[in-house]
């Protein structure tokens, strides 16, 4: 008979990988590390986990920041919180410090990456593909336009901000970034006071 797993292990070894990811970063975690923050051994962690990266990529799915569910009724205000709510994740201490190195892993592993966009990513493009089909539904947002699409024309400035730091995010240049964008998603006629 297989022993159950502790989930307790599981939440601690979650709470150890963010703290250590906020003090040391992604390039200095090392399973050992994690081991000793969660008070468990690294046989446990390779027992749950086929690697130091996937028990990152639940540390960061795990937390819920950036998923929002706002209904307002009006598309500027909702897709500003979603802005806002990527902007918030990103600009998380754990979290800022591990999605620009895990990037590279990412791209080198696509097992990996489809684990992180079904975890950390899908929940986020759910909830913001939601709102966009109800402003299309209320003829805010033309029904012809990819919603998936619009998601990556709303997130690839923020993650190219955040990743390089070349650049400002802040809440003007959100709202700017929707303006420009809605203005090229609006039906025609149609006006969305961005300001």
């Amino acid at each position: 008979m297989a022993r159950r797993r502790d989930v307790r292990i599981d939440g601690a070894v979650v709470v150890a990988v963010r703290e250590l990811l906020t003090e040391v970063g992604y390039g200095q975690l090392t399973m050992e590390l994690v081991a000793r923050r969660a008070s468990t051994s690294k046989p446990a962690l390779r027992r749950r986990w086929p690697s130091l990266r996937h028990i990152v990529i639940d540390a960061m799915a795990d937390a819920r920041a950036g998923v929002v569910e706002p209904d307002r009724g009006c598309v500027v205000c909702d897709l500003t919180e979603h802005l806002d709510a990527l902007s918030a994740a990103m600009d998380d201490a754990a979290m800022g410090r591990v999605l620009p190195a895990l990037v590279a892993d990412l791209a080198d592993d696509p097992e990996l990456r489809d684990e992180f966009l079904t975890r950390f990513w899908a929940p986020r493009r759910a909830a913001c593909l939601t709102t966009i089909q109800k402003a299309t539904d209320r003829g805010q947002l033309r029904a012809s336009l990819d919603p998936e699409l619009i998601i990556d024309a709303l997130a690839g400035p923020l993650l190219m901000r955040h990743l390089f730091g070349h650049a400002r995010d802040d809440r003007d240049t959100r709202r700017h970034l929707l303006h420009i964008l809605l203005t090229g998603l609006a039906p025609e006629g149609v006006r969305h006071d961005c300001r």
